[in-house]
């Protein structure tokens, strides 16, 4: 079974999300709040700032280097912490 799937990281990922993520983005809702509102983003396809199709692995990379807007989360979170929140917002 992997993370995406494993209702453990579900529960770790989302209370990462709570503590981390969720001063910046919404989970509950696709509104921007600081960054975009996470709420479907599984369903989106793409990334809007830049169009790129979003995967787990394109997910990393987002999260562990950011970007302009972003603080990088690579020294905040060890990759399983980030794969497990990867899990979680894959459910919103």
């Amino acid at each position: 079974m992997g993370p995406a799937k494993d209702p453990a990281a579900i529960a770790r990922g989302k209370a990462l999300f709570q503590q981390k993520c969720s001063v910046c983005h919404f989970d509950n809702s696709s509104a921007k709040k600081i960054g975009p509102g996470l709420k479907g983003i599984g369903k989106r396809g793409t990334f809007t700032v830049n169009n790129e199709k979003i995967t787990d692995e394109t997910l990393l990379h987002w999260i562990e280097n950011g970007d302009s807007l972003m603080p990088p989360f690579k020294d905040v979170l060890e990759e399983k912490q980030i794969k497990d929140v990867i899990a979680y917002v894959k459910t919103l």
